[in-house]
């Protein structure tokens, strides 16, 4: 069995990178690589960084309201390059209504804060494959 690979970044400008840390973390120490972007990462910079470090998985963090814009641009470059993404999966406050154009536009899995980190991990190594 391979070791689940995991690219953590939070894209646009949102500063709040707490949940992002604590998901890195504890994603870690359930075994899996992880790599963590840092803040304010351009959607360019983590798809490169994702197709360089060959991840199995890329989880964004977005407190900003625009993930929509982030999550279509993140695929749109994938889609150029003619790659298949990784799955992705998304944390932060997502309203409700947004959940089917999340779907639509690729994204596994959306964790709202407050979703405990054992389900977190679960859902992680089933999407990884």
């Amino acid at each position: 069995m391979h070791r689940i690979k995991v690219l953590i970044a939070k894209p646009g400008l949102d500063g709040h990178d707490r949940g992002a840390k604590i998901i890195a973390k504890y994603l870690r120490d359930a075994g899996m690589e992880v790599i963590y972007t840092g803040l304010r990462q351009s959607p360019e910079t983590i798809v490169n960084t994702a197709i360089q470090e060959d991840v199995s998985v890329i989880g964004l963090s977005i407190l900003s309201g625009a993930h929509i814009q982030l999550c279509r641009k993140i695929m749109a470059l994938y889609k150029e390059k003619e790659i298949a993404p990784p799955p992705v999966f998304l944390g932060g406050i997502i309203p409700g209504e947004d959940m089917p154009e999340l779907k639509q536009i690729g994204i596994r899995e959306v964790f709202p804060p407050g979703t405990p980190l054992e389900h977190v991990a679960g859902k992680v190594r089933e999407i990884a494959g």
